[in-house]
């Protein structure tokens, strides 16, 4: 699974000029059909329906699912609703309020809150450092209150510091920079966090 540029015609673009390596052995990934069509709640409970292109590894053989940076993996909701869920509970907002706010279930939302409760520190951790890094005057980020509040605290910092560095180019929205720098995983059992050159992650920048 990787998280490409911001849309289905960004990936198509990355996979024709062979600039997605495979994360396994640094193979050219080339294009290999479509992953199953899926259907993905924006905001406003806005249906869509989305068919991810799937790419495999000339060298290894392994197949990657590419999603665009407004999906997360297994996620039925856009990245933007998902991110907004977090931002609301790193304000204090309760998951009912937060369920009502955006029309997701309310067992759905506390189950997500949880989950990224649980790997929330080590997202504070990697978006914490990274934004030491890109920041032209780094400063140390204030406790939020929570770990979930720190996390999303340091994704913010995160966004801040590229498009400083970097006006203009760091184009897609901040949590879906967050989905790209995640590699999709922001909510799954383990995430994953994507290897960074020249400060930033190549696919961010599209």
């Amino acid at each position: 699974m990787l998280t490409v540029g911001s849309s289905q015609a960004v990936a198509e673009e990355f996979l024709g000029n062979g600039l997605l390596s495979c994360p396994g052995c640094g193979g050219r990934l080339g294009g290999w059909g479509h992953a199953a069509r899926r259907v993905v709640f924006a905001a406003g409970r806005v249906a869509v329906a989305v068919r991810p292109w799937r790419a495999r590894c000339g060298s290894c053989g392994v197949t990657q699912v590419l999603l665009p940076a407004w999906l997360l993996a297994r996620r039925c909701d856009a990245t933007a609703v998902i991110g907004d869920m977090l931002a609301r509970a790193a304000r204090g907002q309760g998951f009912r309020g937060i369920a009502a706010a955006s029309g997701v279930p309310e067992g759905t939302v506390r189950a997500r809150l949880r989950r990224f409760r649980s790997s929330a520190g080590r997202v504070r951790e990697f978006f914490t450092g990274l934004a030491g890094v890109l920041a032209v005057d780094p400063v140390p980020l204030d406790p939020a209150g929570s770990v979930l509040g720190d996390a999303v605290v340091a994704v913010a910092a995160v966004v801040a510091a590229a498009r400083g560095r970097w006006p203009g180019m760091v184009t897609v929205p901040g949590w879906e920079l967050a989905a790209v720098l995640t590699l999709g995983s922001l909510l799954s059992p383990v995430v994953r966090f994507a290897g960074v050159r020249d400060g930033v992650a190549a696919s961010a920048l599209a």
